[in-house]
């Protein structure tokens, strides 16, 4: 993502722009349980208020999972000014020997596990 937000600004400052980034919370899908969407509407709260308060023309809004995308999207909206989304794509997965994790259920289950006294 860090590369992609420089060639994004790269790109605004060729259209004549001048691009300044200005982050928003992360929702940390993997570690909040039992799940982001509560705090979907306070992430578009956030990004309306923080597009608001700053004198901007438009904004290159990045993200890329099923709660940071309508939130960055319904905050635009509301503030009424134009807005670009640029997906990121899903979360990287991982690989435990020939297992494939999921970046989000399998740390809760693995958690549980824990919790119940089978994994140390």
């Amino acid at each position: 993502m860090r590369e992609r937000a420089e060639e994004v600004k790269r790109g605004v400052w060729q259209a004549g722009g001048f691009p300044v980034e200005v982050p928003v919370m992360s929702l940390g899908e993997m570690l909040m349980k039992p799940t982001t969407m509560l705090y979907r509407n306070l992430l578009s709260m956030e990004t309306e208020e923080t597009i608001r308060c700053h004198p901007l023309d438009g904004v290159v809004l990045m993200g890329g999972c099923d709660k940071t995308t309508p939130a960055l999207l319904m905050g635009a909206i509301s503030a009424n000014i134009p807005a670009i989304f640029l997906p990121c794509g899903p979360m990287l997965i991982a690989r435990w020997g020939k297992e494939t994790l999921g970046s989000g259920s399998d740390a809760w289950k693995y958690w549980a596990e824990r919790c119940a006294g089978n994994l140390d």
